[in-house]
């Protein structure tokens, strides 16, 4: 057995003051007179013995009374498995799931407020002077200190919900930093959760050692949940008043079907779509939902679904630019394309800026979605590097080479994007031999293939070379000798011609396919921003180029709510560092000054719409055996807690003792009565009691 505060044992002293008024009773004694000394003498004897009994009996029971007190006081402890720095100040960490999944209701209220008892109770397992850390999904700045236990509790009734949802290992990480600058204290910690299968990937957990972690698990209800995972339009460019279409996914996170779930489409605050569908038990559905009558600017998009009890997923936001012309950067070697110039000079949606090679601002180039580079004969080393840039960051480029091109130049300027290049002129009659269908540029140009279609011939042609990179081809010639192909370079694409625009090379310039290809070509190009991003996921938001000064702070705006970012330029674009600043989803207006840059839209982290959790038998293999898994039953943590840490405590049943023989002591003096007189009467007669 040990004691907790053994210093309370010297007043193991104070026993000797029972001891003292025994020996030392200064009891007066009443004068009885009687009239035969032998009868006073034979009641003496009689009432001494009595009056020995019961004061010795008093005695004991005052003395076992006054140990255990003092036993209680020094707190005994019979030993138990993590009692080794017992007595010492405790340095206990405590993290506090706050996620969406913990406003799932149980039986004692949402598990949220439940988790917020549990917490407490953890604490009060532990002295005054222990210090604790609070730890939330938040991350906040502020929950790196240590607090009282006063001030633990204050802070844990503050927490609300976050959108916030964190991995296992990356919650114990930053418990252990703050711990670990303790080295010498004993260093506890606590997970208190529903623990979501999504909170860890099922591998053990690295701990630090020395440092003991509990998981304690509250009993979570299993509701049937169906949420939007994501949206994508089906159309890269977007037009006024042109019919759009939007893939919805949707996933039933329930293991039964949900049935005719209502679905509702909303664009600029008005009602654009609604449906209903039903979803297969655990299962993911997309559906496609059409709409029309769009005008210029961005466009603000919400689906909602009505799905009960979880609702935090019932919204899905998102955002587009419904552009009024679409800008395409023809650079040349001096004399402008004419073909080029004719077809852009088509559609009026197209706005087409012409300029030669040598006078290219490289600063504008991301303003572009298309850029197409014609007869030039060799380029520049300047210009190559920050076309590969453009294009790294997702913008298209169209390359047709000069009818005198250099063809080294031309070997290390597409050699960087993984492409073909010419490798040298062939000049014999050819016609092309297939189209590639399905490739995306093809989608929606044929009504009806005819069988033998009309293909573009040439008269000569450069033959390109094997590519390293991934291509899609357009068009090839004779024997799969590539013609027209596109090739995937970082997050943009690079079209590669055989031929120039020249009619001394063919017919392509002049085809009846040239037109509605470059227009395809300038349709699906474009690096728009995404149409929705995660809050806790994508702390860092990539934008147009914006210029900024100390007086235009760019600045994120939601009603009443505006956060200004840390904003950084880089090549090509600027990056918005939104960090934890977020912390409402919807749509959010980019405004630099009064004008609004652009719309973002910012939704949950869908990893909390599953509401399927770990057992305990689960959770206890992925931590280590010094650690243990606690299910949060109706009764109180703080007994358990006490006891994993210190041991059986005692000092419970050391004041029931104490109580016990206090009343012991009671009894004695009021019921045991050793001074009943007795008068004796001659031989033979019967005593008379008084």
């Amino acid at each position: 057995m040990h004691f907790l505060y053994p210093a309370f044992l010297f007043a193991l002293l104070s026993l000797a003051i029972p001891v003292l008024v025994h020996l030392f009773n200064f009891r007066r004694y009443q004068k009885v007179y009687f009239s035969n000394v032998q009868f006073l003498k034979e009641i003496q004897e009689q009432q001494s013995s009595r009056r020995n009994l019961k004061e010795r009996l008093i005695l004991a029971a005052r003395l076992l009374a006054l140990l255990f007190l003092v036993l209680a006081f020094a707190r005994p402890y019979i030993s138990g498995q993590h009692n080794t720095n017992a007595g010492t100040q405790r340095v206990v960490s405590v993290f506090l799931d706050n996620s969406y999944s913990m406003e799932t209701l149980n039986r004692e209220g949402s598990l949220l407020d439940e988790a917020k008892r549990r917490a407490k109770e953890i604490a009060s397992a532990y002295s005054m002077n222990d210090r604790f850390q609070l730890l939330t999904q938040d991350f906040e700045g502020k929950h790196q200190r240590l607090l009282s236990r006063e001030d633990f509790n204050d802070e844990v009734d503050k927490i609300k919900i976050s959108p916030r949802s964190r991995d296992l290992q990356q919650i114990i990480n930053r418990q252990q930093n703050l711990l670990n600058m303790q080295p010498g204290a004993s260093r506890t910690v606590y997970v208190v959760s529903d623990f979501q299968k999504n909170i860890t990937n099922g591998q053990p957990l690295k701990i630090d050692t020395g440092i003991r972690v509990s998981l304690v698990q509250l009993s979570a209800n299993t509701p049937a949940n169906v949420a939007v995972d994501s949206v994508w339009l089906l159309s890269a460019i977007h037009r006024p008043g042109e019919t759009e279409k939007l893939v919805v996914k949707l996933h039933n996170y329930a293991g039964e079907s949900s049935t005719k779930i209502p679905l509702k489409l909303i664009i600029n605050g008005e009602q654009k779509a609604l449906g209903g569908f039903t979803i297969n038990a655990r299962s993911t559905q997309n559906d496609t939902l059409t709409f029309s009558g769009l005008n210029p600017g961005w466009q603000r998009g919400e689906i909602t679904l009505q799905d009960n009890p979880v609702t935090f997923d019932n919204q899905f936001y998102f955002s587009f630019n419904v552009k009024q012309q679409m800008t395409v950067l023809l650079i040349d070697g001096g004399t402008a394309n004419p073909y080029l110039k004719a077809v852009f000079g088509a559609d009026q949606f197209f706005n087409a800026s012409r300029v030669p090679d040598g006078n290219v601002d490289y600063a504008g180039l991301s303003a572009y979605p298309l850029i197409v580079i014609s007869d030039v004969k060799s380029v520049s080393a300047g210009l190559s590097q920050q076309l590969k840039t453009y294009v790294s960051k997702g913008g298209t480029l169209a390359v047709f080479p000069a009818a005198d091109a250099d063809l080294a130049n031309y070997r290390d300027f597409l050699q960087q994007f993984g492409a073909s290049y010419p490798e040298k002129l062939i000049t014999e009659n050819a016609k092309v031999s297939a189209l590639n269908l399905q490739n995306p540029v093809f989608k929606n140009i044929f009504e009806d293939l005819p069988k033998n279609p009309d293909l573009p011939v040439v008269k000569k042609y450069y033959q390109l070379s094997a590519a390293s990179g991934s291509n899609e081809s357009l068009m090839q010639l004779p024997g799969g000798q590539a013609f027209w192909t596109g090739y995937n370079s970082g997050k943009g694409k690079v079209y590669v011609s055989a031929v120039p625009l020249n009619e001394d090379f063919g017919n392509l310039p002049r085809h009846a396919l040239f037109v509605p290809i470059m227009f395809r070509i300038a349709l699906l190009s474009g690096h728009d921003q995404p149409l929705f991003y995660t809050l806790g996921h994508d702390e860092t938001v990539e934008t147009t180029p914006l210029q900024t000064s100390e007086k235009q702070v760019l600045k994120l705006v939601k009603g009443a709510q505006s956060i200004i970012p840390d904003v950084r330029q880089q090549e090509g674009s600027t990056l918005l560092y939104v960090s934890d600043q977020l912390q409402e989803t919807g749509l959010y207006d980019l405004k630099k000054q009064d004008s609004t840059v652009s719309v973002m839209a910012f939704n949950d982290n869908r990893s909390e719409s599953d509401m399927s959790y770990f057992t305990p038998a689960q959770l206890d293999k992925i931590v280590p055996r010094e650690s243990s898994v606690i299910e949060a039953g109706k009764g109180s943590l703080k007994d358990i807690v006490s006891q994993k840490n210190i041991g059986m405590q005692l000092w419970k049943l050391c004041i029931i003792l104490a109580l016990i023989f206090l009343a012991a002591e009671i009894l004695l003096i009021k019921y045991y009565k050793a001074d009943k007189p007795v008068i004796l009467q001659p031989e033979g007669s019967t005593p008379i009691y008084t």
